[in-house]
């Protein structure tokens, strides 16, 4: 019997990654966006999801406007926050996993050392503090769920950074970039195969997933110019504090990803390898 999967957020750049995959794996992947199930309305959710025979919910679905947030709390907690709840309440009623994608914004990215799953939460900005308060509901409502936090996240479908940088480098030749601030990229193509392959186990709880390997958004930036061909960008390393941006985000985003090993699963290729891999799958947009 294969597996069927709800997966919120289909149209986004995770969530398009993710239906293709269960697609590629015979799986029946059921996609939902703002128009089939507003996640905000509990009855909608309650409706959908139960009526829909999935084994399992992949909730994608988010307010991920990181500057804007700090203006708009109340929407954005009303989709992270309280719309989480009424997707964990609709599991819960229909007796399925749920996974939850959640962010590091939800600590407070003092230090150096990896973050652990277990950390401690204290997030800096409106968006990690409502994707904590929807980390808290999954905790709260089930036994069998997994959230998975995801860090400087690029796909095909929606805006990212590599994007940015791109249009950037091609119209003003030279950008500016942070370096102060250390993570790793999460590639949606990589990160889709690992939670398909994780979503059909049992081994819950809380999760980091990344591709491998550690940079400052200055070094994705020159990385990003080098393996597209565009060495005659200029890209000069700033602070945080020169370039100013209404949310605080966090300067140490590393994530410990041994739970993942530990747990039999495959963690993702370098973040180097994925970044090629997207250049060429977006190469007739450049």
């Amino acid at each position: 019997m294969s597996m069927k999967v709800l997966v919120t957020g289909a149209k986004g750049q995770l969530g398009s990654d993710l239906m293709a995959e269960l697609k590629k794996r015979g799986m029946e992947g059921i996609g939902v966006d703002v128009e089939e199930m507003d996640i905000t309305d509990a009855d909608a959710c309650m409706q959908v999801i139960t009526g829909s025979g999935a084994d399992a919910v992949i909730h994608c679905a988010a307010y991920t406007a990181v500057d804007p947030a700090e203006d708009n709390v109340e929407l954005c907690r009303k989709i992270n926050g309280e719309g989480t709840r009424n997707v964990a309440l609709a599991c819960k009623a229909a007796g399925i996993k749920m996974m939850y994608v959640s962010t590091d914004y939800v600590f407070d990215g003092q230090g150096t050392r990896p973050w652990e799953p277990d950390d401690e939460r204290h997030p800096l900005n409106v968006y990690g503090q409502t994707k904590y308060e929807g980390e808290l509901a999954v905790e709260e409502l089930l036994d069998h769920y997994f959230t998975v936090r995801i860090a400087w996240v690029f796909g095909v479908a929606g805006k990212n950074f590599i994007k940015t940088m791109l249009r950037l480098g091609k119209e003003r030749g030279a950008v500016s970039v942070v370096d102060d601030q250390v993570g790793s990229p999460t590639y949606t193509y990589d990160l889709a195969r690992l939670l398909v392959d994780m979503i059909q186990t049992d081994r819950y709880g809380r999760y980091h997933a990344t591709n491998e390997g550690l940079c400052s958004w200055y070094e994705f930036a020159v990385e990003i110019f080098r393996q597209a061909g565009m060495d005659e960008v200029k890209v000069t390393p700033v602070t945080s504090g020169q370039f100013p941006a209404k949310a605080t985000r966090p300067a140490n985003s590393r994530m410990s990803k041994e739970k993942l090993t530990e747990n039999g699963f495959e963690r993702l290729p370098s973040w180097q390898d994925a970044l090629g891999r997207y250049l060429k799958e977006i190469q007739e947009d450049i």
